[in-house]
């Protein structure tokens, strides 16, 4: 079982210990992301990740990559919406070396104004990679449509023109008053002494006095139903339908959500994959997933197929929604996928990087943390009223967006929307 206990400092650490495991993962989360910005400072959570690794007063960024690499280790971070998460992954006896890394990253960057120059080339070459990647382009269009002006619809590595005019005071002034100590968390799960874990990180982490957290309050977003496309010459249209999904503090839907899921559109068995792709070959790539955020969540359905086939999927998508509204889902769907999902969780939880995520990402959004028996249990009580229950919470007229990239027009992307709209009333 897991077990938690709080640094000198206020800092929660939560860990997981895995005694016949080699490995020990460490993650030091952050509770701040896109979300915390404003239309001048967009980009900055992810332009202080990539800051990080840029050297220290101890070490070069060089030298970080060398004393990873000298001991075997793998070391990264991530940036999303509403978290930052900073990285390891070494074996046991090298856990003292990983943690003294991490802390001089966290706490002694320098911030060093010809690395902020060099690094805002890198992070808009990042941008202009992603404006290259239709499928990237038509989710941020997506999100940017259905948050409108709410900061969960900004953009996780900014634009151009925000990374442009970031300056190292608002660099610093962000994190002073994000990377707080009642913001941090420090996940650790795999093969470690418990009381030398916590000897070490109290003195590499327990020490440090961090100013008083004064972030703004965020509200929670409304969803704005409409419709968004962008031009670009490529020989495909990409799609992606956004529906009001299930927040992350839902966690009475959030199984049958997943069940829901596999069926429908998230996997090669699944509804949506089975009729496009493999019964009337109108796409490659079609699948739906779920994504969740603290008090706010979407559902999602994204293929790229040629501009000629666009109504004819778009079609036999409606047709899906549909028979799952009407029909819902047979029980036997049920019962597969709900052995799909127990097989996923369980495969998930081998690894020690992967229970660490878990830890972390559940102490920041303050969710339980179930042991796997009782995760297993819940899957297996889903019942068909549950799957009903999430249907009618999804698939709805008045909470649908439409977003389009390809060789088409406005008419186009309107044409759809209205007919997707007309499906579901």
């Amino acid at each position: 079982m897991h077990k938690k206990f709080t640094l000198n400092n206020g800092i929660k650490v939560i860990t997981r210990k895995i005694p016949h495991m080699r490995s020990v993962s460490i993650g030091i989360w952050i509770n701040t992301g896109s979300i915390a910005e404003t239309d001048e400072n967009n980009g900055v959570s992810h332009f202080i990740e990539h800051m990080l690794f840029k050297g220290t007063v101890n070490r070069s960024a060089k030298e970080i990559a060398c004393h990873m690499d000298s001991i075997g280790g793998q070391l990264n971070a991530f940036t999303s919406k509403e978290c930052t998460c900073y990285y390891a992954k070494v074996l046991d006896s090298h856990i003292d070396t990983s943690i003294d890394i991490l802390s001089d990253m966290l706490l002694n960057s320098k911030f060093d104004d010809n690395d902020i120059l060099k690094e805002k080339s890198v992070v808009c070459e990042e941008i202009s990679m992603y404006e290259d990647s239709p499928e990237d382009l038509v989710y941020d269009s997506l999100s940017k449509t259905i948050f409108h002006k709410h900061s969960l619809g900004y953009p996780i590595l900014g634009t151009y023109d925000s990374v442009e005019s970031l300056k190292r005071e608002d660099i610093l002034k962000f994190m002073e008053s994000n990377y707080t100590s009642d913001n941090i968390v420090i996940s650790v799960a795999g093969s470690f002494d418990e009381k030398h874990l916590a000897d070490v990180l109290n003195e590499k982490f327990g020490h440090s006095a961090f100013k008083p957290s004064n972030a703004k309050n965020i509200n929670t977003p409304i969803f704005h139903s409409n419709f968004t496309y962008k031009n670009k010459d490529i020989e495909q249209v990409h799609v992606c339908l956004g529906f009001e999904g299930i927040p992350n503090n839902g966690e009475q839907n959030l199984y049958p959500l997943y069940v829901l899921n596999n069926i429908f559109g998230g996997s090669m068995s699944s509804r949506l994959f089975q009729s496009v792709r493999e019964e009337h070959g109108l796409a490659y790539s079609i699948y739906s997933h779920p994504s969740f955020y603290k008090n706010f969540g979407l559902f999602s359905i994204y293929l790229s197929l040629n501009p000629s086939q666009l109504s004819n999927a778009v079609r036999l998508i409606s047709e899906e929604i549909n028979t799952l509204i009407n029909d819902c889902i047979t029980t036997d769907e049920l019962n597969r996928s709900k052995e799909q999902l127990k097989g996923n969780y369980i495969l998930g939880l081998e690894s020690t990087s992967g229970i660490m995520t878990m830890l972390g990402r559940s102490e920041i959004y303050g969710k339980k943390i179930r042991s796997m028996e009782e995760v297993l249990k819940i899957i297996d009580d889903i019942n068909m009223s549950d799957i009903r229950n999430v249907v009618d919470k999804i698939f709805t007229s008045d909470k649908v967006s439409l977003s389009l990239v390809g060789k088409l027009d406005e008419k186009i992307t309107k044409n759809t929307f209205d007919y997707i709209k007309g499906s579901l009333s």
